[in-house]
């Protein structure tokens, strides 16, 4: 019991650090832009980058910590993205940015973050306890999310953009550290089943695609919302301190939402709480967009779409171990989490892109509205049931 309590705290830890180090990214959009001379296309473009890297990384990392364990991956992982941290504080132009902030970043957060974690706890959790652990993980992620943007904010005013980013980075370099406590994480080497199996059983299950395809909306909103949100708010004339804590709102209501559809999801229908959480996003963004700009709606929206924020990942990886088992969870989860990059990839970019030709975002509000309320519709056929040929695998 110790050794598992021990392995619990350290993999909230690296979800709190490695999540919310990421989610101050956003901060960064017009201070280090400013210092550079940088478009704003060109730091959001990295920051695409990024999440397309993560997506494409974490099937593969979620694969390798199945077979030889998630200590091992944790620390890589992290290691890479502490180095791709500390290089963009020094980047000066649009391609070293794309390297280091896009490409070890991204890798290093594909085996150093939340997702890795998610998939080791459900190994080491019994079953009547795996949502809610998934859901304690995911909302130490959040919680993350709170630290990291006032901290963050705090280091861009006390040090400036470049420095603030070489500290943060050396808080990342403390996950390959806590790491070590995951490496009892053996994974499945006695699995008979190869890897690539699983995924093509999955590929061919309804339920596992519609999973998928909700999933990338789930990246879509968090990616622009969390980076364009601080550029969109002094835009508008509000404080660059309210950009901050409004990212900070959503990270510590997220802590409720995350952790509260952990254990909902332990009693109630997945996929219903998942559509419920997709329509009520679709709601909060439409309010938003309707209601006048004031720090008083800006706080609101904060926190609505805080308590809707990550809640989907315990619900989305609850209902890949029940169609699959959970001998390949991190691989399975790793290419649903692709999809999810996919929609970040495009979330961010095109905010940036849109922000560059028409002066505004109106465009991508109205665009995660209609997607918001997309996914509500897709996740309802769903089936909770096992899937006939990985039904067997161990849960």
């Amino acid at each position: 019991m110790r050794t598992r309590n021990v392995v619990i705290v350290a993999g909230c830890l690296i979800a709190l650090i490695g999540f919310g180090a990421r989610t101050s990214f956003g901060l960064f959009t017009e201070p280090l832009s400013a210092l550079r001379g940088w478009d704003r296309e060109t730091f959001a473009l990295a920051i695409a980058i990024q999440n397309l890297l993560w997506g494409i990384g974490q099937p593969f990392a979620g694969a390798i910590a199945d077979r030889f364990g998630a200590g091992r991956v944790l620390a890589a992982g992290g290691a890479v993205y502490a180095l791709g941290v500390v290089l963009m504080s020094a980047s000066t132009n649009g391609t070293t940015l794309a390297i280091s902030g896009g490409v070890l970043v991204g890798l290093g957060l594909s085996g150093g973050s939340f997702t890795i974690v998610i998939a080791a706890f459900a190994r080491l959790v019994p079953e009547d306890r795996r949502s809610w652990a998934m859901g304690l993980a995911t909302a130490m992620g959040s919680l993350g999310q709170f630290v990291f943007a006032p901290l963050g904010q705090g280091f861009i005013g006390a040090y400036g953009p470049a420095t603030a980013l070489a500290l943060i980075g050396g808080c990342v370099a403390l996950v390959p550290v806590l790491a070590l406590a995951l490496t009892g994480d053996r994974g499945a080497r006695e699995s008979q089943e190869r890897s690539s199996h699983a995924v093509r059983d999955a590929l061919t299950h309804p339920s596992y695609l519609l999973l998928t395809s909700g999933f990338f909306v789930c990246g879509f909103h968090i990616a622009f919302v969390s980076t364009h949100l601080p550029p969109y708010l002094t835009d508008l004339g509000l404080s660059t301190a309210l950009a901050a804590w409004a990212l900070a709102l959503i990270g510590l209501f997220n802590v409720v939402g995350a952790y509260t559809a952990g254990v909902l999801g332990g009693i109630y229908s997945r996929r219903l709480l998942l559509s419920a959480i997709y329509a009520s996003r679709g709601a909060a963004f439409a309010l938003f967009v309707a209601l006048p700009p004031s720090p008083a709606t800006v706080l609101l929206f904060a926190a609505a779409i805080g308590l809707l924020w990550l809640s989907t990942v315990p619900l989305t990886s609850g209902l890949i171990a029940v169609m699959f088992g959970t001998r390949h969870l991190g691989l399975l989860f790793g290419v649903v989490f692709l999809s999810h990059q996919v929609g970040a990839f495009i979330g961010v970019w095109l905010g940036g892109a849109v922000y560059d030709a028409t002066g505004g975002y109106d465009l991508m509000w109205w665009a995660s509205i209609a997607l918001g309320f997309a996914a509500a519709l897709v996740h309802l056929p769903i089936d909770e049931r096992p899937a006939p040929r990985l039904a067997a695998s161990p849960a």
